[in-house]
């Protein structure tokens, strides 16, 4: 029994041994695989990143009596972005112009594939930034004085010592000084401003092109473009109210629109008895005045969000005061005057109210004007928080902020904007 067991042993290795041996020396009995035809180059996968932004909004919390309340903590406040609750990481107050951290910020979460350096602490504690923006391109030249003392008055009313403050005009003042506690910087800087904005002669006597008249819209462009060059630039200071006094006599894109047709009538040889409207030699003329609204509102809407991204409060002030009626020597239609006046003015306020400021328009009381900004730089909270929601395409976010106390009245702003997405570099 036992020799048996030992020859069934040797002979399954044996067997084994045979086929090791078999399939080491014929490697082409392998079954044949089908050769694959090559297959097209897949095009890369988009990869989608999305940032973390600490978002911050002034508050400002007054009682029954209009009285700034200063002893609010972050869990009596709650924030609402698009009805959304939001969880509240940071909390500066800023009361008399004293900056108090009550809350930091945690560090916001890395993002793949990048390392941040930590951030280093600042030591400025300046709690009011200030910055003038002079459009001297929409400032008629008589205007001149009445700017020059506005600015008087800004740093008897305004403008303290302590204050950082920056100075920029968009046209022949040639402003332009960067962030600065020196008060000298201001005093030099007044009789330098002077108003070269267009009289509505020049406008309505001027190259009119398919957007209307061109150098009117050229003067836009810049004074938007500086502007928003600006608020980008303001976005590097955080956790600050930073007040942008914005000075100007506002825009109008398609100004005088009736005169300035019959003037090109005029330069044609048409009969003006004709419906002017419809001549084929003024027909793109008008049909570019029609889209100038929309154009003006694309502008101001862009400067707006990018204010709002920045945490920047617009204060326009328009120093032409108590509006009436126009110079005795402008050979303009009254109604035509009033319609170019409601414009202007109503473009400031828009740049005003949608950033949480006010408008300083047709009105002559300046001091009080500048009393209440001084008082809404002066005490004021801000709140920071990361959004919870990752969809880069909800651009516009609408904010909402609320105090668990009872009977106060709260200020934020109310809405922001995410960055434009960059574009793909994919081939």
């Amino acid at each position: 029994m036992r020799n048996s067991a030992k020859c069934l042993y040797a002979g399954a290795l044996a067997f084994l041994l045979a086929v090791g041996l078999h399939a080491q020396a014929s490697p082409q009995t392998a079954p044949a695989t089908t050769a694959q035809p090559p297959q097209p180059p897949q095009p890369p996968q988009p990869t989608f990143r999305a940032s973390v932004d600490l978002v911050t909004t002034d508050v400002i919390v007054r009682d029954g009596r209009d009285q700034f309340v200063a002893d609010l903590k972050a869990g009596e406040f709650d924030v609402f972005e698009d009805g959304v609750k939001q969880d509240i990481v940071s909390l500066v107050l800023t009361h008399g112009g004293r900056v108090y951290n009550v809350q930091q910020p945690p560090t916001p979460p890395a993002q793949e594939g990048i390392i941040l350096p930590p951030s280093r602490p600042t030591n400025d504690a300046a709690g009011r930034v200030f910055l003038i923006f002079i459009d001297d391109l929409h400032l008629d030249f008589r205007s001149t004085p009445r700017t020059r003392e506005l600015i008087k008055k800004m740093l008897r009313n305004l403008i303290h010592e302590g204050d950082m403050f920056g100075i920029v005009t968009t046209g022949t003042s040639s402003i332009s000084q960067q962030l600065t506690y020196d008060r000298q910087v201001l005093e030099s800087a007044i009789s330098r401003v002077t108003g070269g904005g267009l009289r509505p002669e020049e406008i309505i006597k001027g190259m009119t092109g398919t957007q209307g008249p061109t150098e009117l819209r050229y003067r836009a462009h810049v004074a938007f473009s500086t502007a928003y060059e600006l608020m980008k630039n303001l976005e590097k200071l955080q956790n600050r109210r930073k007040a942008v006094i914005y000075i100007s006599s506002g825009y109008d894109f398609n100004p005088f629109a009736d005169s300035r047709l019959k003037y090109q009538a005029e330069q044609f040889q048409i009969d003006p008895s004709t419906d002017l409207k419809s001549d084929p030699f003024l027909r793109d003329i008008n049909q570019g005045s029609q889209f100038a609204e929309a154009d003006l509102v694309s502008e101001l809407g862009q400067l707006v969000r990018t204010a709002n991204r920045a945490n920047a409060t617009f204060y326009t002030i328009d120093p032409r005061g108590l509006v009436a009626g126009p110079d005795l020597d402008e050979e303009v239609e009254t109604k035509e005057w009033q319609n170019y006046v409601r414009e202007t003015q109503d473009s400031l306020r828009v740049l005003a109210e949608q950033t949480g400021g006010i408008a300083v328009v047709n009105q002559n009381d300046f001091d009080k004007a500048l009393k209440r900004i001084d008082a809404e730089t002066s005490d004021y909270y801000v709140l920071g928080y990361y959004s919870s929601n990752p969809d880069p395409l909800k651009r516009t976010r609408r904010i909402e902020v609320k105090a668990k106390r009872d009977n106060l009245n709260v200020w934020s702003r109310t809405s922001y904007s995410l960055r434009a997405l960059p574009p793909s570099t994919a081939p």
